[in-house]
């Protein structure tokens, strides 16, 4: 397999995180191969979302043939449910493009046991997403029982501004105290 093209996939969730450590080990480990890294591939979104830029010029790519091999970090990086997941690695292997997750032993997508294990894998990526998404739930329903309400604190105290105002204060003085617009 020396002399093949690959495409380099990585993903993290948030602008804040940084994809470096993906790339040095996937790139290094295409040179190790004799790989040619033809493209690599970054988003920085969820995983569940599969509308994201990186993502589909991969897809762009991978319909046009540009390469031969797809490696990823971590098959969570490219796919967050079962059925992204399956779909995703179908058309890859109907491209006849390999697909390596360079963190998941055994994911070839060229040997039933790698298949199998993909789908295995796919399988606890969807739970993991699922245990997440019920995660934040139970937080928000938490937060709306404690306090009445969602989303970030208040930024005004209603009690205070009334009990400035009952004491006669003016709207302008009231919000160079409180630290609020006048308007």
């Amino acid at each position: 397999m020396r002399g093949m093209r690959c495409a380099i996939y990585t993903r993290v969730s948030t602008c804040d995180q940084d994809t470096s450590l993906q790339k040095e080990e996937l790139s290094a480990y295409a040179i190790s191969r004799g790989w040619e890294v033809k493209f690599i591939f970054e988003d920085k979104l969820t995983g569940t979302n599969t509308n994201r830029p990186g993502y589909q010029q991969l897809r762009e790519q991978a319909r046009l043939r540009s390469f031969d091999i797809l490696l990823v970090w971590k098959l969570d990086r490219m796919f967050r449910s079962l059925k992204d997941c399956l779909n995703g690695l179908q058309e890859i292997t109907d491209l006849k493009i390999d697909f390596i997750s360079l963190k998941d032993p055994g994911i070839d997508m060229t040997t039933p046991s790698g298949q199998l294990m993909v789908h295995m894998l796919g399988a606890f990526a969807q739970f993991e997403a699922s245990l997440i998404r019920s995660r934040v739930k139970a937080g928000v329903k938490s937060r709306i029982a404690k306090t009445g309400r969602w989303g970030p604190p208040r930024k005004r105290n209603d009690s205070l501004i009334l009990t400035l105002r009952q004491k006669g204060l003016s709207i302008r003085r009231i919000a160079t105290i409180t630290g609020l617009s006048a308007t």
